[in-house]
């Protein structure tokens, strides 16, 4: 007999078999199957000594979630409040269409000259589009999902071109 999964991060449903039980991270989106979008963060508690539960030298922590406990280090806390800080400072932060995680600006790519041909629609009698254009690209942090989007500035000039 078969069981079933939803997987949290992409809505996709995941079958397992009995035997070999379930997974612990989702096939489709690659995504750990446990402690959907949360992270507990706890202070070390001065009454224990430190480095209990690490090996000396190691900033690798075991953090409670509901579900049990989560490995993590230092270094990817320091990464998602990095991440967080960037996201804040973008005009733009579009949701991950794998994961739903909000996405990190990466960069600007023109598109255009002789490796681009505009397609002229009939009912415009121009191409929407400038030759060259610009697409912004987004990489999702948690899936590594990649998109791109109009620059607001080609957005402007297909509205304004749609428009006349």
């Amino acid at each position: 007999m078969e069981d079933r999964q939803l997987c949290p991060w992409c809505a996709t449903e995941i079958v397992w078999d009995e035997e070999i039980g379930p997974e612990s991270h989702c096939p489709h989106c690659e995504n750990e199957l446990g402690g959907y979008r949360s992270v507990e963060v706890g202070m070390d508690d001065p009454a224990e000594p430190s480095g209990t539960d690490n090996e000396e030298g190691s900033d690798e922590r075991w953090l409670e979630d509901e579900e049990g406990y989560t490995r993590t280090s230092r270094s990817m806390l320091a990464a998602g409040s990095v991440m967080q800080r960037i996201i804040d400072e973008q005009d733009e932060a579009p949701e991950c269409p794998s994961c739903r995680e909000y996405m990190l600006e990466a960069g600007m790519q023109t598109i255009g000259g002789d490796n681009f041909q505009p397609f002229v629609p009939e009912a415009t009698g121009q191409p929407i589009l400038p030759n060259p254009f610009h697409v912004k690209w987004y990489i999702c942090p948690a899936c590594h999902h990649a998109s791109s989007q109009l620059a607001l500035e080609e957005r402007l000039h297909m509205l304004k071109k749609l428009a006349d």
